[in-house]
């Protein structure tokens, strides 16, 4: 089985057959696995609760497939005065101290206008949308070591990868697949729109994925790789890979991204 990109995708391929096996086995597998989970879920909401105030849950908008965009389901990791704290550690920034500028979004366009876009929930004014964008992008250049934002029992989850439990959710919802390329962020989900990186968004959004049993926890993994693993995956995905990727996955939950 190769991962080598070697010939265009083809956007007309008919995976009906393959669909309709694969939501109903993530319906199955998801319904299995929240019942079997359910005391560590639990368990894992009580804590969350004990040690910090705020919800339990942490919901962000993702682009899936075709760019349908969605609620993301998470177990609260941070504190709840995460973006107050962000202020105050500007000068900790792990990008900031390395010498490489945090990006600021330019537009060409007269920032005071009043014209509409067309949003998922309706309309947005223009200028609403590039301030909701640049503060996108700047919280997505921020990385800290020992981050005290996250609490202990967010440390705990994130490193065992527990906080991505409550997207099984997102699977019974039909949002996501168990297996797929992970949805984007917006602002990153933006800057993928050339002909060859738009070829992730034609697979099944998901928990996991041909990159994270591949490349997560290597050093000198880079976007690019990323970018081409998960075009890989659009145009070569079948059941035998999702159960190849599923069996793997566990080994790689426990694997440390670096810093």
């Amino acid at each position: 089985m190769t991962y080598a990109l070697t010939q265009p995708i083809d956007f007309q391929a008919d995976k009906t057959m393959y669909r309709a096996v694969k939501r109903l086995f993530d319906i199955m597998a998801a319904s299995v696995l929240l019942l079997l989970l359910s005391p560590l879920l639990l368990v894992v909401a009580v804590l969350i609760k004990l040690e910090s105030r705020g919800p339990v849950f942490y919901a962000a908008k993702r682009v899936g497939e075709g760019y349908q965009i969605f609620d993301f389901y998470k177990f609260r990791s941070m504190r709840t005065d995460a973006d107050r704290l962000l202020e105050q550690m500007k000068a900790q920034n792990h990008y900031g101290n390395s010498g490489q500028a945090v990006p600021q979004t330019h537009f060409s366009w007269d920032k005071t206008g009043d014209d509409l876009l067309v949003a998922d929930e309706g309309y947005i004014s223009e200028n609403e949308w590039i301030m909701n964008k640049e503060a996108e992008e700047k919280k997505a250049f921020v990385k800290f070591q020992n981050d005290p934002r996250i609490t202990r029992v967010g440390h705990f989850i994130r490193n065992t990868s527990i906080d991505e439990l409550p997207q099984l959710v997102n699977v019974l919802k039909g949002d996501m697949s168990l297996v797929g390329n992970r949805p984007l962020p917006l602002y990153e989900a933006s800057k993928l729109t050339s002909d060859q990186a738009i070829g992730r968004f034609l697979a099944p959004a998901g928990i996991t994925g041909l990159w994270q049993v591949t490349e997560r926890g290597k050093s000198g993994t880079s976007a690019d790789s990323r970018k081409q693993l998960d075009v890989a995956y659009a145009e070569q995905y079948s059941f035998a890979m999702d159960l190849m990727i599923l069996v793997k996955t566990p080994l790689a939950v426990f694997q440390q991204e670096n810093v």
